[in-house]
């Protein structure tokens, strides 16, 4: 029988629910020439989700690798302070299979899959290759290890999400990966340069509730233009990457949500039917609104060639006072423009709607996730690591004390990729949580031993070396103070306020025609917008693209989708 994992891509599906008693994995299926030698499964069940095993435990992964991963010397992927600790704290000892970077790692779990014989545990990042697996009865059912063995809290953490993540790995009530939720809020905010504003005698957000109109977000680019604050003399109001739409960071999309259209999604119209969110009316009219301020010469002119580095070198040098970007974006991008000009100060708002609303479409809850061979012995032992990595650790109120060497690690900035599992696990709540940690601290409210992560009191530090001397600080802190307060700020604002509406995609993933004519029909869309946006053709021209997308493949792509919806 076809597995129904695909049709885990719909977003609206029921809830999860847990199958209360079946069996653990046949012994008749452990590799012990392979995988686990020496390992034998306890006389007496211990199910101690922290337990350790009496007997050493020879666990081998399959390792996605990061490039640069600041490991001490002498260590190594599979003995390093997450390793050991692992091994001290639960008599598990780690050994890579097998360890790949990037798209490497990608052909790896590939290979392993064709030969059938795959590491005890590894990490896949796809559901196609989920899909593969399950079909190819290489994997384990973890439904009953997830129950006897998840501690509350990573419980708790996937509960956050009321079923949507882990109903992304079941297939038939077999829950069949430990997935990685996707806690981004692909909220496009709109960063401007508050010290102009100041400088300018200017007025934004007189309501304080955090939401610019369009209308605001051109008066704003028209002053900064016509001003050239730091006196450049090549001044640009706004300034997109020439893919428009196809991110977040220096793009409309914002400008897009505000209107009603939501680019590069999938959705299901009034009548039940499935469309494609840049091929509707309220897109044209954003392109429209684009095309006459690319008139009025707010738009950069070279919009169209304007690459990731070109908008980002605009910023550093004054030219644009605006990005639009996630709340995180101070972190590793605006810093660069405060280490430039030490002056430079940047605030966060959202495009509002004609009824005051920031709308944001929902992203995609399941990234990656880990699979265990169904010819491990101890299945289990997934489980166990997980709650070690994504419970004990983060959540100590005392890791310094606990695992004096994996907090030195934390401090250290060692990569994420040297624990077992490169991933993450946390909360639908987890960014509002930490951002309420941080000010509550930060306010004296709660002490910094409340604050739930190493990474919110790291942070709570950064900020109050801020707050010391706002106007000598260092671009690091800065940097964590103004992502925090201003761009976490103002999710948590909305949020409380009940502006920020999620726009549910209707699918998640990709059909086979989609992964056939995807590259296509994004660059036909791409020189499509371009040419509007430019008056290289007019308004009307969005039928032409429409027609032409439909017949390129897009036709295609909604059938596929509505038959995967249907099953």
């Amino acid at each position: 029988m076809k597995s129904r994992i695909l049709k885990r891509l719909v977003v609206f599906t029921v809830c999860f629910t847990m199958i209360g008693s079946l069996t653990a994995c046949s012994e008749k299926n452990v590799n012990t020439s392979n995988n686990n030698t020496g390992n034998t499964a306890d006389s007496v069940e211990n199910t101690d989700p922290f337990g350790a095993y009496e007997e050493t435990l020879n666990l081998n992964i399959g390792r996605q690798t990061a490039t640069n991963p600041k490991l001490p010397e002498g260590d190594t992927y599979d003995n390093n302070p997450y390793t050991r600790y692992v091994k001290n704290r639960l008599n598990i000892q780690i050994t890579d299979e097998f360890e790949a970077n990037g798209d490497d790692y990608d052909r790896q779990v590939s290979l392993a899959i064709a030969s059938g014989e795959l590491p005890d545990v590894m990490k896949v990042n796809d559901r196609k290759t989920l899909y593969e697996l399950v079909e190819n009865d290489l994997i384990a059912d973890l439904t009953d290890v997830y129950q006897k063995y998840a501690s509350d809290n990573i419980k708790k953490i996937y509960d956050s999400y009321e079923g949507r993540v882990l109903n992304s790995v079941t297939d038939d009530g077999k829950l069949m990966a430990l997935p990685s939720p996707n806690t981004s809020i692909d909220l496009s905010e709109v960063w401007v340069r508050q010290d102009w504003v100041e400088k300018l005698g200017m007025t934004v957000d007189p309501d304080g509730d955090g939401c610019i109109s369009i209308d605001e977000l051109h008066d704003i680019a028209k002053t900064f233009y016509q001003a050239d604050p730091e006196n450049t003399g090549d001044p640009v109001g706004l300034a997109f990457a020439y893919y428009l739409n196809g991110s977040v960071e220096y793009c409309m999309t914002g400008i897009a949500n505000a209107m009603g259209a939501y680019p590069r999604t999938y959705l299901k119209n009034e009548n039940g039917n499935v469309i494609y969110g840049s091929n509707t009316e309220e897109m044209k009219a954003s392109l429209g609104i684009l095309a006459d301020w690319f008139k009025e010469g707010l738009i950069d002119p070279q919009f169209g060639t304007r690459t990731w580095d070109d908008i980002s070198a605009l910023l550093n040098n004054g030219q644009t006072g605006i990005a639009f970007g996630h709340w995180h974006i101070p972190d590793w991008g605006l810093i660069n423009v405060k280490a430039m000009n030490p002056k430079a100060e940047f605030k966060s708002y959202a495009i509002s709607d004609k009824d005051g609303n920031a709308n944001v479409t929902r992203c995609d809850e399941l990234g990656s996730m880990i699979v265990v061979s169904k010819a491990c012995k101890h299945p289990e032992a997934a489980i166990k690591i997980a709650n070690l990595m994504y419970d004990e650790i983060p959540f100590s109120k005392n890791l310094q004390k606990e695992a004096p060497e994996v907090y030195d690690a934390m401090i250290a900035g060692i990569d994420g990729s040297t624990r077992p599992f490169n991933m993450e696990i946390m909360s639908a709540t987890n960014l509002v949580d930490d951002y309420n940690d941080i000010v509550n601290c930060v306010e004296g409210k709660i002490t910094l031993d409340e604050v739930r992560t190493l990474e919110s009191k790291t942070i709570v530090g950064n900020i109050q070396n801020y707050n010391k001397d706002p106007n000598n600080v260092q671009p690091n802190d800065w940097a964590k103070y103004t992502s925090r307060l201003s761009g976490l700020g103002l999710i948590n604002n909305l949020t409380n306020s009940g502006k920020l509406k999620y726009i549910e995609p209707a699918f998640f993933g990709n059909t086979d025609n989609m992964e056939a004519t995807g590259a296509n029909l994004v660059k036909l869309e791409e020189e499509s917008f371009i040419k509007i946006v430019t008056g290289a053709e007019p308004s009307d021209y969005f039928e032409t693209y429409v027609s032409e997308w439909m017949k390129q493949g897009g036709e295609k792509n909604i059938q596929e989708i509505e038959t995967e919806i249907a099953k």
